[in-house]
């Protein structure tokens, strides 16, 4: 009986203290998970920490590959292209002439026809005004004086035909009034029977004629005064038309003359044209025409203003926002012992494909970049004056 009481004894202290064991081992197990996770987490700040201990470094320099240009680009000097093509006569320069603006470099080969034209046009300009001052003066003197002896000359032929049918006119009326003086005499001697009828009859017949004698001869009279008249009038006409400047032919003239000058105009500007001249002061680079030759796409010459020299740069448009007007500009390039100097002076407003490529052919993919042109100091500028188109490396200051 007793040795059951012990062995129920024994088998609850063996349960009590597995009991405690496994809450021991519980205990420890949750400790050790809290002392990881608060390790673990410590770590993540210290990493943080440590990260942001490190400084990102503050970008001050944008860098683009740039080409050397004189101010205003290169100009490709020509001329312009007739149907049959322009010819070049004489070159006026040689590569590497400073000219001025307004300097002939060329003439065509066209030139000569050219002024054969402009000159027949002021000549016929001359011919013209000589016409209009012809006009405007009215015919030479001397028709005037040969018209006005005219008129006089019918005046006094008139007046010599009018004075004498006028003298037989008196000489008819005389013979009428003898006549009637006649017939009354013989128609008296009639009545008194001292003649016959018949003899009485032919002093009144004798009347007849007198009068009718006498009215043809007033007839006349007036015929040649209204025909002296009529030809004094005529010629008095033609000599108010020999003197007239009549405004239609003066009108006519000045048109004809307009027209000569604006052919004038015409020849003086196709001759100009045959002497191609300079835009502006410069450097001649390249000569693509020669004497004999016909102008071509490439023109006749290359010139540039190499008294200031550029640096165009391609800055990729990612990068654009970052440079700002009158900022400083290093240039570098193989040929210069030393870096070149300049501002930036205008960012281009338009995005293009990049036309520049760098020696790395990885990097030459089709970027978009956009122009901006830094204007170069005097030293650099005398630097750079001989090497246009030259590709140079350009780093941008921010």
């Amino acid at each position: 009986m007793q040795n059951h009481k012990l062995q129920g004894s024994l088998s609850s202290q063996s349960i009590l203290r597995l009991a405690i064991a496994i809450a021991m081992l519980a205990s420890l197990s949750v400790a050790s998970i809290s002392v990881f996770i608060v390790l673990k987490f410590r770590d993540i700040d210290n990493q943080k920490l440590a990260t942001a201990a490190i400084a990102i470094p503050e970008i001050k320099t944008v860098t683009a590959l740039g080409r050397i240009e004189p101010e205003g680009e290169v100009i490709k000097l020509s001329a312009p292209v007739s149907g049959e093509g322009s010819r070049v006569e004489k070159i006026l320069i040689q590569e590497g002439d400073m000219v001025k603006v307004g300097q002939t470099i060329a003439i065509l080969d066209n030139s000569d026809r050219l002024q054969a034209e402009l000159t027949e046009a002021k000549a016929e300009v001359r011919i013209i005004q000589s016409k209009i001052a012809q006009i405007q003066a009215g015919v030479k003197q001397g028709e005037i004086t040969a018209q006005k002896a005219i008129i006089d000359r019918l005046a006094v032929e008139s007046q010599g035909d009018i004075d004498t049918q006028k003298a037989t006119l008196e000489k008819l009326q005389a013979e009428l009034l003898n006549a009637e003086s006649e017939n009354k005499r013989y128609q008296e001697l009639y009545t008194e029977g001292a003649i016959s009828a018949s003899q009485r009859d032919s002093k009144s017949l004798n009347v007849e004629t007198a009068k009718k004698s006498l009215e043809a001869a007033q007839s006349q009279l007036k015929k040649l005064e209204l025909s002296s008249q009529q030809r004094k009038k005529e010629a008095s006409a033609t000599l108010d038309q020999i003197s007239e400047v009549r405004k239609v032919d003066v009108e006519a003239a000045i048109a004809e003359l307009n027209r000569a000058e604006v052919l004038v105009k015409k020849a003086t500007i196709n001759l100009q044209k045959a002497y191609v001249k300079s835009p502006q002061n410069g450097q001649v680079f390249e000569i693509h025409t020669h004497p004999g030759e016909l102008i071509t796409n490439n023109g006749i010459a290359d010139i540039g203003k190499t008294s200031q020299m550029y640096v165009v740069a391609e800055v990729y448009e990612s990068d654009i926002t970052k440079i700002l007007q009158g900022k400083q500009v290093r240039i570098v390039g193989d040929i210069f012992p030393q870096e070149l100097q300049g501002k930036v002076e205008r960012i281009g407003l338009q995005v293009r494909k990049q036309n520049l490529t760098n020696t790395d052919p990885s990097s030459n993919i089709d970027n978009r970049i956009v122009k901006v042109h830094i204007r170069l100091n005097t030293a650099s500028s005398q630097q750079a004056a001989k090497f246009t188109n030259m590709q140079v490396k350009v780093i941008i200051s921010l």
